[in-house]
């Protein structure tokens, strides 16, 4: 069996609300629940399980590798529901997109200051 990630934890204040919007945000199906967890499954079989968090979050970052369609649906969220986003990860290119290696990325922040990223290429692909 080759080694692949199956889930990981993400903290929240509200794992209901955070799943939500990373299932809305990414056009994925809603949430389901798993003892504690509200799991959303991406497309490789891999869940994200929200949990809730007492006290301060310390923010991770999470990449998602997408196609260009599924770029412009949740780029076009990100700005319907006037969402900051950058270029970087560094968030010193507000209101930007990046094209990196030929595809598209930009970043974002969830509920509890997680850095999304969505990209149509992978670092170091060419283009």
């Amino acid at each position: 069996m080759p080694v692949q990630p199956n889930h990981t934890l993400v903290a929240a204040h509200d794992r209901r609300a955070s799943a939500t919007f990373l299932a809305e945000m990414l056009g994925l199906p809603a949430p389901v629940p798993f003892g504690p967890f509200l799991g959303v499954k991406v497309d490789n079989d891999v869940t994200l399980d929200f949990m809730d968090a007492g006290g301060e979050i310390t923010p991770q970052h999470y990449a998602f590798l997408i196609s260009e369609r599924e770029f412009d649906e949740i780029f076009g969220r990100i700005r319907e529901r006037g969402l900051s986003y950058w270029a970087d990860p560094f968030r010193r290119e507000p209101g930007k997109i990046n094209t990196r290696d030929g595809g598209r990325g930009v970043y974002f922040e969830d509920p509890n200051g997680h850095l999304l990223e969505i990209l149509t290429r992978p670092y170091g692909s060419g283009g």
